[in-house]
């Protein structure tokens, strides 16, 4: 029996937005997942707690974006006792130990990835699918985790979720406008706005 293929993607999601559901969708396609889940963390130690929203509020608003029988939105953090990525990731590989899970990440969280607690652990621990964000990719690629783990760079995306870690792909794709901090701010962009 094939192992199940699924893709965690883990932030605050201070609000969700299409651009979330965007990087999901191309997950399941290039990635070629089973499902993907959304992990809405209790609160990021790396973002001020002025300004973050209940949880309750942001589940509630991640499950009405994510709206798709293969994305599915969890407080899967909360109920582990785990606030750092790199406890998360141990937690549910302890728990799950049969699927091939993909961590999954922008280029922005590339750019700051030496930041998080045990980085190389997570590296090393789970393969990482990055994807593109306006004016940050090229930065991403040529920055300290992209260099470190340079030689461990997967070309073929679909090969990456049964691929052992360390290994990572990164994934120019169609950008999405949408940004948390910019909704936020009280910037809306037009339906189905994307820059290339």
């Amino acid at each position: 029996m094939a192992r199940l293929k699924i893709g965690l993607l883990g932030g605050s999601f201070n609000p969700a937005h299409g651009g979330h559901r965007h990087i999901s969708l191309l997950a399941l396609k290039l990635l070629r997942l089973d499902q993907v889940w959304w992990l809405v963390s209790p609160q990021n130690p790396l973002k001020p707690r002025a300004g973050m929203a209940p949880l309750a509020a942001r589940l509630a608003g991640a499950g009405a974006v994510a709206s798709h029988p293969r994305i599915h939105v969890s407080d899967l953090e909360r109920r582990l006792g785990t606030q750092y990525t790199v406890d998360t990731i141990a937690a549910i590989r302890e728990r799950w130990p049969e699927p091939a899970f993909v961590w999954l990440m922008g280029a922005d969280n590339l750019v700051q990835l030496p930041r998080w607690r045990r980085w190389r652990q997570i590296v090393e621990t789970m393969p990482m699918a990055i994807f593109n964000r306006d004016r940050v990719g090229y930065r991403a690629l040529a920055g300290a985790a992209a260099a470190r783990y340079g030689r461990n760079r997967v070309q073929r995306p679909a090969e990456l979720p049964l691929t052992a870690a360390p290994a990572w792909c990164f994934l120019f794709s169609r950008l999405h406008a949408a940004s948390s901090r910019a909704i936020r701010e009280g910037y809306k962009p037009p339906p189905n706005q994307a820059s290339n």
